[in-house]
């Protein structure tokens, strides 16, 4: 099917590949082919904006949203399942939940009229035929870059409220959203594990008890 028949564009990118602790997640967003972006101003990569303006930009896209303007889901996929089935595998998992949350709108779209654009080596289930892999996509083109700002909000406010909780506050999730910093390094080796750490990606407690952890790669 050719350019001309495409009335949609997803994108498509991935949060907490590598933490310690806390879900994975993956942002998508479908927007009309033709979608003015100058009413979503400063879209880029998640990681290039400060907090503050991810959250604006968050905000802005659920009002457009509500509008029926663009569509969104960030599909999060909690630790226990990370490590029964793996990084890789729980990726897909949530890409596919939010694939099928964006597209299963009414009306339903036909997924021959989408074109999907996802960030690095991330890539859509078969049946999305017109897809494209871009390095550094979250940069370059801001149907992704969208997509990496709602999932890093969403992430980020998941870790926010698990930081409150009794049972998580002795490791500061809300400051490092659970990648490995030399603090949360050092909470876990004090504390051990909490029932949102990654026991995947991390050593024995043994290990732990001697302020080291490693990242499983």
């Amino acid at each position: 099917m050719g350019k001309k028949n495409i009335k949609w564009l997803i994108g498509i990118d991935e949060v907490g590949r590598g933490p310690l602790a806390g879900p994975v997640g993956v942002g998508i967003v479908m927007v009309p082919a033709d979608f003015d972006w100058s009413v979503l101003p400063g879209v880029n990569d998640s990681k290039r904006l400060k907090p503050e303006n991810r959250e604006a930009i968050f905000r802005q896209a659920q009002q457009l949203k509500k509008a029926g303007q663009l569509s969104f889901a960030v599909s999060l996929v909690n630790s226990s399942v990370i490590d029964k089935i793996g990084i890789v595998p729980a990726i897909r998992l949530a890409m596919k939940r939010g694939l099928k949350k964006v597209t299963t709108i009414s009306p339903r779209v036909p997924l021959g009229t989408i074109e999907v654009k996802l960030d690095g080596g991330l890539k859509a289930p078969a049946e999305f035929v017109n897809q494209e892999m871009i390095v550094k996509g979250d940069g370059k083109e801001k149907v992704i870059g969208l997509a990496s700002i709602v999932a890093k909000v969403t992430r980020d406010r998941y870790m926010e409220r698990l930081a409150k909780k009794s049972e998580f506050v002795i490791y500061d999730f809300a400051k490092h959203k659970g990648y490995g910093t030399k603090a949360h390094r050092q909470a876990v080796s004090e504390n051990g594990l909490s029932s949102q750490h990654r026991v995947s990606f991390c050593r024995s407690i043994e290990q732990m008890s001697n302020g080291i952890i490693d990242i499983i790669k």
